[in-house]
């Protein structure tokens, strides 16, 4: 067969199998076109999900009677004034999409410019240009697309339910509006508005707050940090939540580069590296990052549907996000999401989610929005906290800057406020006369009153009472010592051992953690061969205290044998810290004195990130006094 051209209608055809994907695709084209000329409002509807359907309206600037013509021809565009690929201003520059789509569909475009004394019109149908004729409409452009891939029927066979099709469009649209909140925008399916937007107000920070609120809802707004950092002229703002306000997939991370909503791995990473040591690896944060940087710096040409983007410097681009997204998490110092409590209290309510003759359900019931799933499995059971708490060592080291407890002995599983051996009973009263503690009113997480289950500390803040999780606490306050020691002095203090522990393995993980040995050292664990399949430990992070030496080697072992070699360990430092710190913790199970309790409520106070654990789950929750009275009726 000889070689041939293909006609026009055919090329544009195959073109549009590129642009226009599903009627999302369309949406996508046309709203952005809307955006690029200047429209301040934007109403798009949809009927069929988009295949009978789709109707896009703006007020931006119009198109004359000569550019209406012109703008279904192929690679023409008037957002493109040079030839330089590497200088776009523009969400669209490839002069494809109205082509590609009056090739598939039938398309009819009416526009006015400001001051014209009419507007003009124009039908594509199946890729057969009409005539421009005279036309009544306002200001600004209307486009009409009616049976989508009518053209192509082999297209349609691919397309889902409608319902799902219209959820990919308001997805589209919403990434839009995160992007312009200057814009107001509107989708109808034609009975109901599924996205009513208007125009925010405000400076661009607040414009944006408000906007990212009514798409990604209240909490997000109220958990929201905001970041604005710059580094060798590319500059990144936006807001990101709370580690605590989480999702189970990475559906709400939304990036834009110059006003361009973008899907790209490099940032994706570069958040889910940011937030590594605060979330569980199988949940995701939630994030509006928005990256301006000089156009040369970023090449938008990489795929038809200008999705993906490639940057000359990813390293540099990478690095701003981590550093700006963790400098944001540690300014939020103690701080839980809202969420947190709402999740506890929504629990409690007379009606929702309520146990046998009306109690709340069993810890094991209750879900929760930060990942955690149910408490199950979580924590042991009062009787399993019972039979470790009375089978570990009695001694422990003296709280300080280590981080140990002081000496304290097992009497007891459940460890209350009347329990409490620092508050005897006032004469003639038959009350309590706590030890003096410091003024809840003067600290963000109050006094701390007792201690239940021998897990929780229960303190008494100035607007209401605050529940803590001793171990998910001083896990993160051990690992942020920890961290600091390795950015402070690039190593951490050690501890020897009064005896060596030898630790048997099998002889591969052995060769692991041999080959590994100077960077643990580093970490403050001094270990080295002890014949095959052995390995004998002298020092142990002095934070650690009183550790088991055994179950943190083996654990870190098993860590070796994921990330594959030991060179890789500098790049899991944060893993390996974390793994530390949760063997140098207080365990639940563990009693403390209520000055321990009260100094493990200033270090959190006083820690970046201690308001979750390294997992991302909390580690404390905030009840206020009017929510607690009205669990009791009292309001």
């Amino acid at each position: 067969m000889s070689i041939r051209l293909l006609p026009p209608t055919l090329v544009n055809r195959i073109a549009a199998g590129e642009v226009v994907e599903r009627p999302a695709s369309a949406v996508k084209e046309l709203v952005e076109n809307a955006i690029d000329a200047g429209a301040t409002r934007v109403d798009v509807t949809m009927g069929d999900g988009g295949r009978a359907r789709i109707l896009v309206v703006d007020d931006g600037r119009g198109m004359s009677p000569d550019e209406l013509a012109l703008c279904v021809e192929r690679h023409a565009t008037s957002k493109l004034p040079g030839e330089d690929l590497l200088n776009i201003h523009t969400l669209g520059f490839r002069g494809e999409a109205l082509p590609s789509i009056g090739s598939v569909a039938r398309l009819t475009l009416t526009s006015r410019t400001p001051g014209a004394e009419s507007a003009w019109s124009l039908t594509v149908e199946g890729g057969a240009k009409g005539e421009v004729e005279p036309a009544s409409h306002p200001e600004g452009t209307r486009i009409e697309v009616r049976d989508l891939f009518y053209a192509t029927p082999a297209r349609l066979k691919f397309l889902k339910a409608p319902t799902t099709e219209m959820t990919h469009a308001v997805d589209v649209v919403n990434r839009l509006a995160m992007a312009h909140p200057e814009v107001g925008f509107t989708l109808s399916d034609g009975t109901r508005q599924r996205i009513r937007l208007s125009a925010a107000q405000g400076e661009l920070f607040e414009a944006r707050l408000i906007r990212l609120g009514g798409i990604l809802g209240r909490e997000f707004a109220d958990n929201a940090l905001a970041l604005n950092a710059e580094r060798e002229g590319i500059r990144l703002t936006g807001h990101v939540a709370l580690p605590t306000f989480n999702k189970a997939t990475s559906a709400g991370q939304y990036l834009f580069v110059n006003g361009r909503p973008v899907r790209d791995k490099l940032l994706h990473g570069a958040v889910k590296g940011a937030y590594r040591d605060v979330l569980a690896h199988d949940r995701h944060a939630v994030v509006a990052l928005y990256l301006d940087l000089p156009p040369e710096q970023v090449d938008v040409n990489v795929h038809p549907a200008k999705a993906e983007v490639r940057f000359r410097d990813p390293a540099l681009v990478r690095g701003l996000i981590v550093g700006a997204i963790r400098h944001a998490l540690a300014e939020a110092g103690h701080r839980a999401s809202s969420s947190v409590s709402e999740a506890a209290l929504a629990s409690l309510r007379p009606g929702e989610g309520l146990g046998p003759l009306g109690h709340a359900p069993p810890p094991s019931a209750v879900r929760l929005p930060w990942g955690a799933g149910s408490y199950r499995g979580q924590h042991p059971s009062a009787a399993e906290r019972q039979l470790a708490y009375e089978s570990q060592a009695p001694v422990r080291n003296s709280w300080g800057e280590g981080g140990g407890l002081a000496e304290t002995r097992p009497t007891g599983a459940l460890h209350t406020l009347s329990q409490t051996p620092h508050a005897p009973a006032m004469a003639g009263e038959g009350g309590l006369a706590p030890t003096p503690v410091p003024d809840p009113d003067a600290h963000p997480l109050g006094a701390a009153r007792g201690q239940i289950h021998d897990t929780y500390i229960i303190a008494q803040t100035e607007t209401g009472l605050v529940i803590v999780d001793q171990h998910a606490a001083h896990e993160r306050l051990v690992m942020e010592r920890m961290n600091g020691a390795l950015e402070g002095e690039g190593r951490v203090k050690s501890q020897m051992l009064l005896l060596p522990e030898v630790v048997e393995l099998d002889e591969a993980a052995a060769d692991r953690l041999v080959e590994a040995a100077e960077d643990l050292g580093k970490l403050g664990l001094a270990l080295e061969g002890f014949g095959p399949g052995a390995v004998v430990v002298r020092e142990v992070p002095a934070l650690l205290g009183d550790t088991d030496v055994k179950g943190l080697v083996r654990d870190l072992a098993d860590g070796l044998a994921e990330w594959g070699t030991a060179q890789v360990l500098q790049d899991r430092l944060g893993h390996v810290v974390a793994t530390m710190a949760c063997h140098g913790s207080v365990r639940a199970g563990r009693r403390l004195r209520m000055e321990e309790m009260n100094a493990l409520l200033r270090d959190m106070e006083r820690t970046p990130r201690s308001g979750q654990c390294n997992h991302g789950r909390p580690t404390y929750v905030e009840l206020k006094l009017g929510d607690i009275e009205r669990l009791f009726g009292r309001r």
